[in-house]
């Protein structure tokens, strides 16, 4: 009987496309033992659970809130990719300046999808946290060939039933991903001289019109005024609804 652990990494370097062999080398067991792993020829229940575990297809339970934070992460900096036997690498690229955000990236991953491990990927400037399944597509039917402001971006009606649930949860993905809460400075020059004032705002910029759409729905339903300052980007900044968002969001951490 083998560590659960080594079961789940032959698995995982399976599914990456390894052979047999090679998996049995990486992990220490016979060539055998992995072929019968892969074929499912001694898979008990829980791994029968393992691997019909998707809320769309299977029906497992959701955690809903979990599932809008990281819908909001993958619309700003995620993206899917298809790897060998139809599995996909969901991937979220978070910036090393903020470590809470790649541990809280990391756990929702998790949380959403119990049954596939999380790693993390160092890069230049950024932590990629990463996780295969053959469902990820299932969960995010926005996945598609291109950039997303390139092409369509639309919620299934089961996803706009979570954002009108959880849109706080939602908006916050969105501001960990493309957002940003900081000051504002501003002068104004009054009877000969410069006086400047500072005030806190939110900013969310992303190139597609959709995304910006969904987020501008989503403040609307925690009754945060916004609106547009550039065509990519939008802007909280009275008072009021700077403070109605910092119970949802708050700086970056």
């Amino acid at each position: 009987m083998y560590p659960r652990e080594t079961v789940d990494r032959a698995l995982r370097l399976s599914a990456l496309g390894l052979v047999d062999r090679q998996v049995a080398e990486l992990c220490g067991v016979s060539l055998g033992t992995v072929q019968k792993w892969r074929t499912g020829t001694r898979r008990s229940s829980e791994d029968r659970r393992r691997y019909h575990s998707c809320p769309r297809c299977h029906k497992r339970s959701l955690d809903e809130a979990a599932y809008a934070y990281l819908l909001g992460l993958y619309l700003g900096d995620g993206h899917i990719v298809l790897c060998r036997k139809s599995v996909y690498q969901l991937s979220l690229s978070c910036c090393d300046n903020w470590p809470g955000l790649i541990e809280e990236a990391a756990d929702v991953m998790a949380v959403v999808m119990p049954t596939s491990s999380v790693s993390r990927r160092q890069k230049l400037g950024c932590t990629e946290v990463k996780s295969y399944s053959k469902h990820w597509a299932c969960l995010f039917p926005q996945h598609g060939p291109g950039r997303k402001h390139l092409r369509k971006i639309a919620l299934e009606d089961w996803q706009r039933k979570i954002l009108e649930t959880h849109p706080g949860r939602f908006v916050r993905g969105l501001m960990h991903s493309d957002g940003y809460r900081g000051m504002n400075r501003v002068r104004h020059h009054i009877n000969g001289s410069d006086h400047w004032y500072e005030y806190p705002r939110y900013l969310f910029k992303n190139e597609s019109k959709d995304i910006l759409e969904l987020c501008g729905e989503a403040l609307d339903l925690l009754d945060v005024a916004w609106r547009y300052s550039r065509y990519n980007t939008i802007s909280v900044a009275k008072r009021a609804a700077v403070e109605r968002l910092d119970e949802f969001v708050g700086p970056k951490y």
